[in-house]
């Protein structure tokens, strides 16, 4: 058997797993994931990369979760000749489909954006390519097969698949795959996926799990302790109360999913809690409009917690007043808001959509609040407004940095350097193959030096991308 790391291998996006194994009855291909790089001109041209593999070959692919950087180049990989089942929780069948079309859209829109350009001759630079449309996203929906939590179930002979709770978005799953090699005893993968945090509000606590020979574990900040849930409501609190009071707008680019429905679950606990006043909030994105609809209709899986708070909101509407932004001219209007607004809006890492305009809006003005809430890869907007740029670029235009810049560490959906500790203490013994992915090197390296000092885990390996190793 053999593991080819042809994404998330020495940085965070693009995570896709190719598996090469020999079973009773014949050779077997699948993927786990299947996502999108992202970042600068470099994710781009990784995106556009011819495949190192014949996508008919591929018997199945498994989906940990519906984050466009472990899903996100799924039509693609389908418009190329893949035409097997995709495995996924039930939810995450629901979630991928938001997803799915809201990439599509945007690079449809940004390809006859360019078009239009071009033919006036106001275009610089390369072209955008079209990784696929919304036909083809819509097509390869038609191959995603969902399955409950926890349920065992066989995708081909030989091979049995489980889906367990990783605690990080909706749906995101652990898969634990058991392979019966031809003339050997099984072999027991595990695909961490992206681990979310135990202890944190919202959704359920990570499962762990007790035996496995070949594991691949996230790494994105393997590097670093997040802030306590306190800390990051008392910086909130104070980041609020301050901007609001001297007459100024908060910025908060969110992901669409996850981040944003976690943010408003933590504004209205505050105000449940009298820690802070009525708010106006904004939620400028409609796809985290969809995603937080969904997020209702699926409270079962949330923790009980948020089901209680879900309740209390209910039953006062009249203390935070949330809005969500729907068209275009509306989202417009909000750039006529000059003081006592929450405008949540995506991108997370501010490289596109609706955040760039309140960006461009908001960031001259020292009154002020830009809240950064998530992960930024390097050489993204966003990561230069965490590393202190006096001028960012946007949409060709430089823009004045005077607005005040927060990063809040405690909201993060991924698991802190502890909590990854945490979920592979549950191990009863040490994996025969462990490879830390999913993380920046600086992060997976020191993840790495971690694990071998705290569990004597000293067989553990960062891959490269493109690599492959025998997992036999």
């Amino acid at each position: 058997m053999q593991i080819q790391f042809l994404g998330a291998a020495g940085e965070v996006t693009g995570s896709k797993y190719l598996i090469n194994t020999e079973l009773e009855d014949s050779a077997c291909k699948f993927m786990i994931d299947y996502g999108m790089f992202q970042g600068a001109r470099e994710a781009d041209e990784k995106n556009q990369k011819s495949l190192p593999f014949d996508p008919r070959e591929i018997s199945f692919l498994v989906l940990t979760h519906a984050h466009i950087d472990h899903c996100g180049l799924i039509p693609r990989l389908c418009a190329e000749g893949f035409k097997g089942p995709i495995y996924c929780t039930s939810t995450t069948a629901k979630l991928i489909e938001i997803m799915l079309l809201d990439s599509a859209h945007i690079q449809v829109s940004d390809f006859e954006r360019a078009e239009r350009k071009n033919k006036l001759g106001k275009w610089r630079g390369e072209m955008p390519v079209l990784l696929y449309d919304t036909k083809q996203a819509i097509e390869s929906l038609n191959q995603i097969k969902p399955i409950p939590y926890s349920k065992k179930f066989s995708p081909i002979k030989d091979i049995d698949v489980t889906f367990e709770e990783a605690g990080h978005i909706l749906g995101s799953s652990i898969a634990v795959i058991d392979v019966k090699e031809k003339n050997k005893d099984s072999k027991r993968l595990v695909f961490s996926g992206d681990l979310g945090m135990f202890e944190k509000p919202i959704f359920r606590q990570p499962a762990l799990i007790e035996s496995s020979d070949v594991l691949l574990v996230e790494s994105t900040y393997g590097d670093r302790l997040h802030r306590s849930l306190k800390e990051t409501e008392d910086e909130l609190v104070e980041i609020l109360t301050n901007t609001l009071n001297r007459g100024g707008n908060v910025i908060m680019p969110a992901f669409a999913v996850g981040r944003t429905q976690e943010i408003l679950f933590i504004l209205a606990d505050l105000i449940r809690r009298d820690r802070l006043p009525h708010l106006n909030v904004w939620v400028d994105s409609p796809m985290a409009t969809k995603v937080t609809e969904l997020t209702t209709a699926c409270l079962d899986e949330l923790d009980d917690d948020a089901k209680l708070l879900y309740q209390w909101l209910l039953d006062h509407k009249n203390k935070i007043d949330v809005r969500f932004v729907a068209d275009v001219d509306e989202s417009k209007a909000l750039n006529r808001l000059k003081s006592g607004a929450i405008i949540i809006s995506s991108s997370g890492m501010c490289q596109a959509g609706r955040i760039l305009h309140h960006l461009m809006n908001n960031l001259p003005f020292e009154k002020n609040a830009i809240v950064i809430t998530g992960f930024q890869a390097l050489r993204t907007l966003g990561r230069r407004l965490v590393d202190e740029a006096a001028s960012v670029k946007i949409m060709g235009e430089y823009i004045d940095v005077k607005a005040s810049i927060h990063t809040l560490g405690g909201l993060s959906a991924h698991a802190d350097r502890d909590n990854l500790l945490k979920w592979l203490k549950g191990f009863k013994q040490k994996p025969k193959h462990v490879f830390v992915v999913h993380g920046e090197p600086t992060a997976s390296i020191h993840f790495v030096q971690t694990i071998r000092e705290t569990l004597n885990w000293n067989d553990v390996i960062i891959p490269t991308l493109n690599s492959t190793f025998d997992i036999s």
